[in-house]
């Protein structure tokens, strides 16, 4: 019997060159649905949609997002939904309802979605750092027009 030998080819992306290739996405969330958008997101800033990807090395791309207060929310989850943190003493458990942190600020609703789709390992704090989020249309990083 006959075995075909054949050798695997890993390749593995060096930290230098994927730095040196990151690019600029930017999302527009008017009208998105924020669970959809966040794994958009996540996979942007993880590098998943490049061909060079590797799990153990930071390759994702830097993210714009704009108009985070007109994000979607299916079912009835604005009246649902509650986010939990705790101070780490007793009783110091705060439960906080989601149309309330939308009200106070929807930036941070779009940043725990995306986060929470990280897995949470050394390269996620870098990631995170990628994501730039904007409460209406005006950011700094928004594409120059050339004239």
């Amino acid at each position: 019997m006959y075995y075909c030998m054949m050798t695997q080819k890993t390749t593995l992306t060096d930290p230098r060159r994927a730095a040196e290739t990151r690019k600029w996405h930017h999302v527009d969330a008017k009208g998105q649905i924020l669970g959809r958008m966040a794994t958009r997101l996540a996979t942007l800033l993880r590098g998943k949609h490049k061909v060079e990807y590797t799990p153990s090395t930071d390759c994702g791309d830097f993210v714009v997002v704009t108009n985070a207060k007109e994000i979607r929310l299916t079912g009835d989850k604005l009246a649902q939904k509650t986010y939990f943190r705790h101070s780490g003493y007793a009783r110091g458990a705060h439960v906080t309802p989601l149309f309330r942190m939308m009200e106070k600020d929807p930036r941070k609703v779009v940043a725990l979605a995306v986060k929470r789709m990280i897995p949470s390992n050394r390269l996620r704090d870098r990631q995170m750092t990628r994501l730039r989020i904007f409460v209406d249309a005006k950011n700094p990083f928004a594409p120059k027009v050339k004239a």
